[in-house]
């Protein structure tokens, strides 16, 4: 597994951040590689199942976005199944300039040759990807 985290603070509110955030097609406004969400649906926990569509070098991955963990203002989770497995988790801490917000990913590269080749490749993909994310979100938000 490839796991990345990074973290910004975005001057709003922790309920702003996560309400932003709580509608699926906001992050396809803010990750740089999510082509497409769609059939969005609720869960009983409060969070979202949706369908994406995530381009990585040109390749398209198709999936599924499940909420595990829908906490409020503080904490969502989500698995993502399909040609893209893993956990993406994202956490909001209030801060004096606003929220802190941290954007945690981890990604399984399937088969143990294919894992050593392109680990490395995949793990500064996703520390640029998360940056970016990251930046696009404090303007959204901040504009």
């Amino acid at each position: 597994m490839v796991s990345v985290s990074d973290s910004t603070v975005v001057a709003t509110t922790p309920r702003e951040t996560f309400e932003y955030l709580d509608d699926p097609h906001h992050h396809v406004e803010v990750t740089p590689s999510l082509v497409s969400v769609e059939n969005v649906q609720p869960l009983d926990n409060g969070g979202k199942r949706a369908e994406f569509v995530y381009s990585i070098g040109g390749v398209k991955l198709t999936g599924e976005l499940v909420e595990t963990t829908h906490r409020p203002d503080e904490r969502m989770v989500f698995e993502l199944r399909g040609q893209l497995t893993g956990e993406i988790t994202l956490t909001f801490e209030p801060v004096e300039q606003g929220t802190r917000v941290t954007y945690s990913a981890g990604y399984d590269i399937p088969g143990r040759a294919l894992q050593r080749v392109a680990a490395p490749f995949v793990r500064r993909y996703n520390e640029r990807e998360i940056r970016t994310l990251l930046a696009n979100l404090t303007t959204r938000l901040e504009d």
